[in-house]
């Protein structure tokens, strides 16, 4: 079976994406594997991002625009998408990150290669105008569940995720954190490890006032993981929570 004959289904939530969102469109159909289908889904967007997408999905049957009818969070976003996916691989993009052009060849080719079952790779930092912050967010070559409890730093739009082998699957339904808590739940009950393709292929956008920006709830979302969705004891949660933090001060030095 060649490469190309691979179908894989790229899922984004999109709210109120307008400032970023054109890039991120442009740095998929650009991309040089395109054998791709894209799940677009709207959680409600009250400004131009929709106008965008009907935009390019008109130019490109490739991409579908999913409209949510509330405003949900992107865990059902994604899920929304994960039920509609028809590809054997997952992957997934934020509506604010860019993808290296050669980011699904080179990473379904190292997942058939190594015969890996989810896989994800390094990212640079970027800032609002796209200039580059961190040029390289290096990652260990693989991590599995206590090594992610460590370092929850594998990026939602780096991740690869075979179906044949993993099975199907849905995000926790939490409003945020969703993404790391679902490696967790994989690892943990799929008894899968995850594995690193050591290049940059993404670019994660850092954006003033966003989820991911506010570092007080990035610490209380890692904790209320730990606590609630895992059930650490109190002991376990002080353990992996007090590596996350020099893992996340490292990650920024």
């Amino acid at each position: 079976m060649t490469l190309e004959t691979e179908l894989v289904s790229i899922i984004t939530p999109v709210y109120n994406a307008e400032r970023f969102l054109k890039k991120t469109v442009e740095s998929v159909i650009g991309q040089s594997y395109q054998n791709w289908e894209w799940l677009l889904v709207n959680d409600c967007s009250d400004d131009s991002s929709v106008s965008i997408i009907q935009q390019f999905a008109q130019e490109d049957s490739r991409i579908q625009l999913i409209n949510l009818s509330i405003n949900s969070g992107a865990a059902v976003a994604r899920n929304k998408g994960l039920e509609m996916a028809k590809g054997r691989y997952i992957a997934f993009i934020d509506s604010d990150d860019v993808w290296e052009f050669s980011k699904l060849e080179k990473q379904l080719a190292f997942m058939q290669k190594e015969e890996r079952s989810f896989t994800y790779t390094n990212f640079s930092l970027i800032d609002e105008k796209g200039e580059t912050l961190k040029e390289l967010v290096e990652l260990p070559d693989h991590l599995g569940y206590s090594g992610l409890l460590k370092n929850t730093a594998i990026a939602c739009s780096t991740v690869m995720i075979d179906r044949k082998k993993i099975g199907d699957f849905r995000m926790p339904l939490v409003r945020k954190g969703q993404d790391t808590a679902t490696w967790l739940m994989l690892m943990r009950e799929r008894k899968v490890e995850a594995y690193a393709l050591n290049e940059v292929l993404n670019h994660y956008r850092q954006v003033s006032g966003s989820i991911s920006s506010n570092k007080l709830s990035a610490l209380k979302r890692t904790w209320y993981t730990y606590r609630h969705l895992e059930k650490l004891p109190l002991y376990k949660c002080l353990y992996y929570f007090s590596h996350y933090v020099f893992q996340a001060i490292k990650r920024r030095l």
